[in-house]
């Protein structure tokens, strides 16, 4: 494809002239990086200081990215399920250093009876993906997914080495949740946080609101990476393809009628700037008062830095997993400061947080990019991003 068909539609929306440059780096993703629809906004102290959108809404290019189109964030959904989790450590209903089994008493089978809440935040519980085959039918099914996740063994030493959980953590975190609140978890998110503040970001998607969500295009499997699926280890590919979700069926009423709380969240880049902002501003959100700076610190404790047992074969390096987030780390995937956290979405969308500079930053597209890690539409805006701080 040549550059011409990448080029820079007409963007929209507000953008203070001293993030200029952010606005320069999006357009120039859509010329240079191949984005087709995408929106990006940045919070500075609890204010938006950029939320711009952009392209089109499906692949024919026949709707427009509207300020109000929502798109699916895939695993960008684990920031707000893992805040969820932390209102409640706040609220004193969820101690995160209790075994799951306080809550959950099922989970104790199968040798886990000493698993932490805190494990299942930091991707440690062992329990990355199912040992038999999950259907992604029978993943639509809550009672069956968690009865399953409840009755099996670790793949690991639970405590002892991070290995990404890319659709149990949902599940895991969910179900704790629902058994403390009596609701699913997107429930209580709506009912704590987004209905209160009218962020506009939804676990699942309600039918009513089908007409502006963005197609996702997913990126082409080439040999090479089928290939490298191929050659991951058993707990890899029950992490990463067990069930297999594409593009085609995120798009499904089916998908989007499913309460997948590690990979089904649908909004705004708008909404997830607010979501992820709440962190970044010690835990205020429109000036109410959400978490204590107290918990937004827990938030961000390294569990420590390792070669995933999942996704540590796509880096160069050790990573860490806080509780519930990545942390920036000395390898600055969420900026130059090292206690940044955030979350990306498999495709390209992220989340970022960052308490020092009382900064946050959403990005939503539909286009998928095939990185798992160092997007270039990623690194081209938060570069963009701290050079205008």
């Amino acid at each position: 494809m040549t550059n011409s068909e990448f080029s820079s539609p007409a963007v929209q929306g507000h953008c203070d002239e001293r993030f200029a440059s952010v606005r320069a780096a999006f357009e120039e993703n859509f010329r240079e990086r191949e984005d087709l629809g995408a929106a990006v906004a940045v919070q500075v102290g609890g204010q938006t200081v950029v939320d711009l959108w952009g392209g089109w809404a499906d692949a024919a290019r026949t709707r427009p990215w509207e300020r109000d189109t929502v798109v699916n964030v895939w695993s960008t959904t684990k920031g707000p399920t893992a805040l969820c989790a932390h209102l409640l450590a706040d609220r004193g209903q969820l101690d995160l250093d209790a075994p799951v089994a306080t809550y959950w008493p099922e989970f104790a089978a199968a040798g886990k009876s000493s698993v932490l809440v805190r494990h299942l935040l930091s991707h440690r519980a062992g329990l990355a993906g199912l040992r038999e085959p999950l259907s992604l039918a029978e993943a639509y099914d809550w009672e069956l997914t968690t009865a399953r996740l409840a009755a099996m063994e670790p793949w690991w030493e639970p405590g002892t080495q991070s290995g990404y959980h890319a659709l149990t953590y949902g599940f895991l975190i969910g179900e704790v949740v629902r058994r403390i609140t009596g609701l699913h978890l997107g429930e209580y998110l709506h009912q704590e946080i987004t209905g209160p503040l009218g962020i506009d970001f939804t676990i699942g998607l309600p039918e009513k609101e089908a007409e502006r969500v963005a197609e996702l295009v997913g990126p082409a499997m080439t040999a090479d990476a089928q290939a490298a699926y191929a050659a991951l280890p058993p707990v890899a590919l029950a992490s990463l393809a067990n069930p297999v979700v594409t593009a085609a069926d995120a798009n499904t009423p089916e998908w989007r009628a499913a309460h997948i709380p590690a990979a089904n969240g649908h909004g705004t880049a708008r909404a997830v700037a607010a979501l992820y902002g709440i962190f970044a501003h010690q835990g205020i959100a429109d000036d109410r008062r959400l978490l204590s700076p107290e918990a937004v610190e827990r938030a961000r404790e390294g569990q420590g830095a390792c070669r995933d047992l999942v996704v540590g074969t796509a880096y160069e390096h050790d990573t860490e997993i806080a509780l519930g987030m990545w942390l920036g780390g000395q390898n600055a995937s969420y900026g130059p400061n090292p206690r940044a956290f955030g979350h990306d979405g498999t495709g390209g969308s992220f989340g970022l947080a960052d308490p020092e500079a009382d900064v946050s930053v959403g990005y939503v597209m539909n286009r998928m990019g095939t990185r798992i890690s160092g997007d270039p539409r990623k690194t081209a805006l938060l570069d963009a991003v701290y050079a205008a701080l």
